[in-house]
């Protein structure tokens, strides 16, 4: 092998080594964004019982659900790390709980504040939206677990219908929020706001 020869062949291997460190240098700043952990969900089993009402429940899933929880609409975030899962009853029972992992725990605190907000204003919201209509709201106080929660009701009709009854609780653990609902037909003293309270304070404590 000749002089020439020989650094032509080194020129090419200092080559090819550079582009292998540069496509792992790539490589490694691509895997160096981690994905944000799915916090942990409710079961079957955490939701209010009652006799003659069995759970079921879809998958844990990426994103928000295709219908914003009742209360919540336009809350949610359209993009970031959300996951939800949806429960329904043989009867006329659903639920749901959302949780979103924010960027920290500053805009977390942020996103539950706006939620709380949104659900405390809701009846009102909803009359003026709904002509006809009836609605009341009752806060039944906050739940002290991790940075805390609080759970609200709110009970709506209209005319030629039955009413309807939704329990909302809201909780925040460091950078997660998560909401929980539950709805039904009937009226608010109906709704089972202890063991409700008792589903909210479980998904809050889920979401390590």
């Amino acid at each position: 092998m000749t002089r020439s020869t020989t650094r032509r062949a080194l020129t090419t291997a200092a080559t090819a080594t550079l582009a292998g460190a540069l496509a792992l240098s790539v490589s490694g700043s691509v895997q160096a964004a981690p994905k944000a952990a799915t916090p942990g969900f409710l079961a079957t089993a955490d939701m209010p019982q009652a006799a003659g009402n069995f759970w079921t429940a879809g998958a844990v899933t990426a994103g928000a659900p295709e219908t914003d929880p009742f209360c919540l609409e336009k809350v949610l975030p359209a993009q970031g790390a959300t996951w939800h899962r949806e429960f329904g009853t043989d009867l006329d029972t659903r639920g749901a709980q959302v949780s979103v992992r924010a960027s920290s725990p500053a805009a977390a605190k942020q996103l539950a504040a706006s939620a709380e907000e949104a659900v405390a204003s809701c009846a009102a919201d909803w009359l003026r939206n709904t002509p006809g209509g009836t609605a009341s709201w009752d806060d039944y106080g906050r739940i002290a677990v991790e940075e805390g929660a609080r759970v609200i009701g709110v009970g709506v009709s209209i005319p030629d219908a039955g009413p309807g009854v939704h329990l909302l609780g809201v909780g925040r653990d460091g950078d997660t929020v998560t909401i929980v609902t539950w709805g039904r037909l009937g009226e608010l003293g109906q709704a089972p706001v202890e063991a409700f309270k008792k589903t909210t304070t479980t998904a809050v404590n889920k979401l390590r």
